[in-house]
């Protein structure tokens, strides 16, 4: 499958950059202070470049086919050409991979040269599938926090137990992941406050909390790092 192609203007998309930092600092005080993954699924590669150019080196992906074509693709675009001699490549900023999709363990061994963030872990059996191909990576358990169908992640009463048996693998267990119920933003508020209050309790420092939509909310409540996608690139094709 390939990733459909979409070209995102540099100084517009530098823009809406600020403008996020912006908004994260009216609610937080410190727009340093919340990590931003800059989400391209269903663009071209041009949106990580477009992204690590404006200075966001996290980009997050939610599906293994186009992760690795788009890796791929900056490989082969940055590789030297021949007959340039002896001449040094220029320095280039390389992404951090997040792998934002289910984890499926068919896929971990495509995905696990390239992925250093793996969110999304609900099962034991996947953590231990990571942590063969590539140990020390860093992992978020993703809460249920909705509670629909169809939107993973493990109820929060079951969250230490996974938390507790994931670090019993070669992995580092950096914290909790979380998607808001759908709606008006203001109704994901209280399932964001519950995973700070469950990761402060699991002595957990990273919270992957708020999209788009609600990642104001989100991080008024404590996110440490949100996913942002249409709020950057806008509006993105459908997948296929």
């Amino acid at each position: 499958m390939t990733a459909p192609r979409a070209y995102v203007e540099p100084a517009r998309f530098e823009h809406r950059v600020d403008e996020v930092r912006r908004r994260i600092e009216a609610v937080s005080g410190d727009s340093t202070s919340v990590r931003i993954v800059a989400v391209t699924k269903g663009f071209g590669v041009d949106a990580v470049d477009a992204a690590l150019s404006a200075g966001l080196t996290d980009i997050g992906e939610n599906y293994a086919d186009e992760l690795v074509a788009k890796a791929g693709a900056l490989d082969e675009a940055r590789a030297p050409i021949q007959g340039q001699g002896d001449s040094e490549p220029p320095p280039r900023t390389e992404p951090v991979w997040h792998y934002l999709g289910a984890v499926q363990r068919n896929k971990v061994a495509r995905l696990a040269p390239l992925v250093a963030w793996w969110q999304g872990l609900s099962r034991i059996e996947e953590g231990r599938a990571i942590a063969r191909r590539r140990p020390g990576s860093k992992v978020l358990v993703q809460v249920d926090v909705a509670g629909l169908p169809g939107r993973g992640g493990c109820r929060p009463g079951e969250v230490s137990e996974l938390v507790r048996a994931l670090r019993g693998e070669d992995l580092d267990v950096a914290g909790l992941m979380a998607v808001g119920r759908p709606g008006p933003p203001d109704e994901a508020r209280e399932g964001f406050r519950s995973v700070s209050i469950l990761a402060d309790a699991l002595d957990l420092p990273v919270r992957s909390m708020g999209m788009s939509d609600d990642f104001e909310v989100a991080v008024a409540e404590g996110s440490t790092m949100v996913r942002l996608g249409r709020v950057l690139f806008g509006d993105r094709a459908p997948h296929r």
